[in-house]
């Protein structure tokens, strides 16, 4: 077992490019083997890009929509059934940005060898000014952009016709799709939805965490994308499904988790995957032999210690309203009524009018979790250190 191994070896194991040693990946993809699950949700979107469709992808920040992505995009590629491209929206700020990262993930990628890159990069990529070169180990292409503002539609245009033209089937994920919304240039959505209409054989997924934009940006009769998608919610993983895998991977250990202790964790956790997949991170780390529920309650607590501090900044950093009613919801867990007479009553959290405006805020700053009008803590630590 892993934990019995000298130091030496366990170095030797890790320099393995594919072997994470702790097999509870708190971020990244490394392959199936280290993937939990979304059997059903990795076919539904497969199954929808192949035929045709877009898809928005929406779930809480930490839900696994990431990991998902990636996960379908390797199966899709191990099937060699197309390229596939992973944006990350999230710290964009306008559409020379988003260009700049759709392009650098791009540009390249469907030539076949180092002189039709260059052709091609005479051919579209004028307006990009790209700057590249080649790995000296696998010959890929290494490609720099500098998007000029005033150049920016243009360089989209190019990007897109790249794409299509190669004649290949192409999927690309935008992720934290939702930052757009906050562009200065309100006209970015239409510019997308126009050239993306137009394309054949490229296929998108719009992902995010902002349920209520994202929702308003593909649903509202008003907007561009709107129905042009199909809305997919990405929920908790399978639970049965979680503890399969995780006593796997620490029976590997030589560690035993049985369900008892398991379901504990689960559902202290809400069911969280980020919140889960790091207790059991941390539980595989301790090597300890037979895990017991008192066992995860102490590993909680210690990762919350680890974070009192930040918790602290938390609460001094909103209203005395605002803490109440969050203290008043991490008390419930998962608060259903929160205007309601018997909750506003039962925590003492005073006008309607004022609980509207520190929820409105609360969802905002993503301290609270707003699904559907069921309301919880986001951080699943700082729930229970509110408690």
């Amino acid at each position: 077992m892993l934990h019995n191994l000298c130091y030496n070896e366990i170095c030797m194991i890790m320099k393995h490019e594919n072997y994470p040693y702790n097999p509870f990946l708190l971020s990244g993809y490394v392959s199936p083997e280290y993937f939990c699950d979304r059997v059903e949700e990795t076919q539904k979107l497969i199954s929808a890009l192949r035929n045709g469709r877009n898809v928005t992808l929406i779930s809480p920040r930490r839900m696994g929509k990431t990991g998902l992505l990636r996960h379908a995009f390797h199966e899709i590629q191990s099937a060699k059934a197309g390229n596939c491209y992973y944006v990350d929206l999230y710290q964009t700020d306008s559409l020379p940005s988003l260009v700049k990262k759709l392009g650098e993930a791009v540009l390249g990628t469907l030539d076949t060898s180092e002189t039709k890159v260059v052709k091609q990069i005479s051919k579209f990529f004028a307006s990009l000014r790209p700057v590249f070169s080649f790995d000296a180990i696998s010959g890929e292409p290494n490609i720099m952009l500098d998007v000029q503002p005033v150049n920016a539609e243009k360089s989209l245009s190019e990007i897109f016709a790249y794409m299509e033209d190669s004649g290949k089937q192409c999927y690309v994920a935008f992720d934290e799709f939702q930052v757009v919304d906050g562009y200065a240039d309100k006209q970015v959505e239409a510019l997308l939805r126009a050239h993306i209409q137009h394309l054949n054989n490229v296929r998108f997924v719009f992902s995010g965490s902002q349920r209520h934009v994202l929702e308003n940006m593909f649903v509202s009769a008003n907007r561009p994308f709107f129905q042009s998608t199909q809305i997919m919610n990405l929920g908790c993983i399978n639970e049965a499904a979680y503890y399969e895998f995780a006593h796997k991977k620490l029976e590997q250990n030589g560690q035993i988790l049985n369900s008892t202790a398991f379901n504990h964790l689960y559902s202290s956790l809400f069911g969280h995957t980020w919140y889960v997949q790091m207790i059991l991170n941390r539980l595989f780390e301790t090597s300890q032999k037979e895990i017991t529920e008192e066992f995860v309650d102490a590993t909680i607590a210690n990762v919350i210690a680890e974070n009192e501090a930040t918790y602290q900044t938390f609460v001094r950093l909103i209203t005395p309203a605002q803490r109440k009613l969050l203290r008043a919801v991490a008390s419930e867990g998962t608060a259903r009524e929160i205007t309601g007479k018997n909750f506003v009553a039962k925590y003492q959290l005073g006008a309607i009018s004022t609980i509207r405006l520190s929820t409105k805020t609360l969802v905002e700053k993503e301290l609270l979790l707003d699904q559907n009008n069921h309301y919880e803590v986001y951080d699943r630590f700082f729930g229970i250190w509110l408690q």
